[in-house]
């Protein structure tokens, strides 16, 4: 069977998921439409799409490469991206190197201040409930998973945190922070979702320039320059 879409089965506010007809795979497409703060502020980031998907195909094959199992089968085409069908774990984590964003009123903290050790927040994937943070014992006692499979989970994000910051920061990026999600296939936990300028935050490591989707948050100027920037270092990495 092949990875033909034969229909929508979810439209995103980024992304839409298309079922293929190899039922074992499913097809991601990304969007160039872009939503932040709560989905208050929209707008169009034009070749978006065209730019997270090759970035996102390009982190998920490196971490393959080095030994974290993922979801990733194929870019298809310019923004449609092929993956194993998945059981997701209704769980986010975001591993936080550097204080930013909301970290900045948590910790009082200025932004930019190193962490001394890497933080590993937890939040329960509820859009109704604003995915609220969780700790472990949460996760276990609301059966999101078995506690083998979250040592697993919190290991990767570990592991994902330490191969993929060296690897950026060869090419003078700086991995401030970044959001994960895992699934099930075949009883295996991989890396699942995306890591993009989307989800993540990536500084450049001499000047501080904001590389991400705080370029958008912020009003700081040229969004898609700085994700044909980040593409463009991590093709030539």
């Amino acid at each position: 069977m092949s990875d033909i879409l034969t229909r929508k089965i979810y439209e995103g506010k980024d992304k839409n998921v298309y079922e293929c007809e190899n039922n074992k795979h499913l097809a991601i497409e990304y969007k160039d439409l872009t939503l932040t703060n709560g989905g208050t502020k929209a707008g169009i980031i034009n070749n978006k799409g065209l730019y997270i998907n090759k970035i996102n195909s390009h982190i998920f094959q490196f971490l393959e490469d080095n030994g974290i199992p993922t979801h990733f089968v194929k870019e298809l085409n310019d923004t449609i991206t092929i993956v194993k069908k998945a059981d997701m774990i209704p769980i986010e984590l975001i591993v936080r190197n550097v204080v930013a964003g909301t970290l900045i009123e948590r910790t009082g903290l200025p932004e930019g201040t190193v962490l001394s050790t890497p933080i590993i927040e937890m939040y329960y994937k509820r859009v109704n409930m604003e995915n609220p943070m969780i700790n472990r014992t949460h996760a276990l006692a609301l059966k999101l998973c078995n506690p083998v499979e979250l040592d697993v989970i919190e290991y990767n994000a570990a592991r994902i945190n330490k191969i993929l910051g060296q690897h950026l920061i060869t090419q003078n990026i700086t991995l401030v922070d970044f959001k994960v999600e895992f699934g099930r296939v075949n009883n295996r936990i991989v890396l699942a979702d995306e890591i993009s300028p989307d989800t993540c935050r990536f500084w450049d490591t001499v000047t501080g320039e904001k590389l991400d989707k705080d370029r958008f948050r912020q009003d700081l100027g040229n969004v898609e320059e700085a994700y044909i920037e980040i593409c463009h270092r991590l093709m030539r990495a």
